[in-house]
C-alpha cells in the first residue's frame, strides 16, 4: 500500500522521537560530541517532520475568498522555519566543537560506537520512508533533515573508530565541525530557494528576456512589455504579460493565444495570464521588446 505524504512524515517522525531519546542517553553516557551534536539534528528533525506535517495538512486546502491561490505557501514557511532550526543548531555545534578542541574529555567509544550505530539504521529506515526526488519544497526540506543526519551519523561512527583505534580524541570535535558544516550546508540551501519563492523571484532556470524574444517571434505579435514570471509554490510557475497586437477583434486572438499558452507550458508554465491589447508599450516598459520597423512593414 502506498503511503501518503503524511503518512510517511507521521512514520519517520515517531522513529526520530525514539532516535533522539537514544542518542541522548548514548552522548551523556559516553560524553560525545559528536553522539550529541547528531542527537542535536535529530531534535530538529523531529521538529521539522512535525512542521511539515501540519504544513502538508494545511497545504492540501482548497483556494477560497482568503486564499485565491490555495495554502501551497505554508509549506514554504515550514521549509525557510526548518532550514533556520539547521543553521542555528550548526551554530551550537560549533561552539561546542571549539571548546572540546581546547579541552578534549574522555570519551566512553563503544557506547557511542553502539548507540551511532542504531541511530544510522534509524535513520536510513526513515529516509527510505520518506523517499527521494520531491517536487514539494516542504517534504524536500524534511527529507534534507534525516539526509543530514544519516551523514551525521556515519561521522560519529567514523570519529569513534579513530578514537578507539588510536586515542586520537580531537577526532570527536572534529566530527562535529564536519556534521555542523553537513547541516548548515542543507540549511542554507532550503532557505535561499524557499526565500526566492516567497520574495517572487524569477525561478531558476527562467530566462525573462529569452521569453520576450521568443513571444516576438510570433508574426501576430508587434511587442509584448509588463512580462513577469515567479513562482507562487515550488515548480508552480506563474506567467503574465501584456502581448501587443494588430487592431482587432477579441474573439480573432483565439489561436495567436493558443500559441503562446502551448509555448509557454512547453517550458513548464502552466498559470497564466495574457493581456491583448492594440497600443505601443512605453519605452521604458519592464522588458519591452518590439519588432525592428523592417518587421512590422512585412506583417
Amino acid at each position: 500500500m502506498k503511503l501518503t505524504p503524511e503518512k510517511r512524515l507521521l512514520a519517520s517522525f515517531a522513529i526520530t522521537l525514539f532516535i533522539f531519546l537514544f542518542e541522548v542517553a548514548g552522548g551523556l553516557l559516553s560524553n560525545s560530541l559528536a553522539l550529541l551534536s547528531d542527537a542535536g539534528h535529530v531534535l530538529t528533525d523531529a521538529f521539522a517532520l512535525g512542521l511539515s506535517m501540519i504544513a502538508a495538512h494545511i497545504s492540501r486546502r482548497p483556494s477560497d475568498y482568503r486564499a485565491t491561490y490555495g495554502y501551497q505557501r505554508f509549506g514554504l514557511l515550514a521549509a525557510i522555519i526548518n532550514g533556520l532550526s539547521l543553521i542555528a543548531i550548526a551554530l551550537f555545534i560549533f561552539i561546542e566543537s571549539y571548546h572540546r578542541f581546547l579541552a578534549p574529555p574522555e570519551i566512553n567509544t563503544p557506547v557511542m560506537l553502539t548507540i551511532a550505530t542504531g541511530g544510522l539504521i534509524g535513520n536510513i529506515i526513515m529516509a527510505l520512508i520518506l523517499g527521494h526526488g520531491h517536487e514539494d519544497l516542504n517534504i524536500k526540506s524534511a527529507w534534507l533533515h534525516v539526509l543530514g543526519d544519516t551523514l551525521s551519523s556515519v561521522g560519529v561512527i567514523i570519529s569513534g573508530v579513530l578514537i578507539y583505534f588510536t586515542g586520537w580524541s580531537y577526532a570527536d570535535p572534529a566530527a562535529g565541525v564536519i556534521i555542523g558544516l553537513i547541516i548548515v550546508t542543507g540549511g542554507l540551501r532550503v532557505v535561499r530557494e524557499a526565500s526566492g519563492i516567497f520574495l517572487e523571484m524569477v525561478p531558476r532556470g527562467f530566462n525573462v528576456e529569452a521569453i520576450a524574444h521568443k513571444l516576438c517571434e510570433f508574426q501576430e505579435v508587434m511587442g509584448v512589455h509588463d512580462i513577469h514570471v515567479w513562482s507562487l509554490t515550488h515548480r508552480r510557475v506563474a506567467f503574465t504579460a501584456h502581448i501587443w497586437v494588430h487592431d482587432q477583434k477579441l474573439s480573432e486572438l483565439g489561436p495567436l493565444r493558443k500559441k503562446i499558452e502551448d509555448m509557454l507550458q512547453d517550458m513548464k508554465i502552466h498559470h497564466i495570464l495574457l493581456q491583448f491589447e492594440c497600443g505601443e508599450c512605453e519605452a521604458n516598459g519592464l522588458y519591452c521588446q518590439m519588432h525592428s520597423e523592417e518587421d512590422l512593414h512585412n506583417h
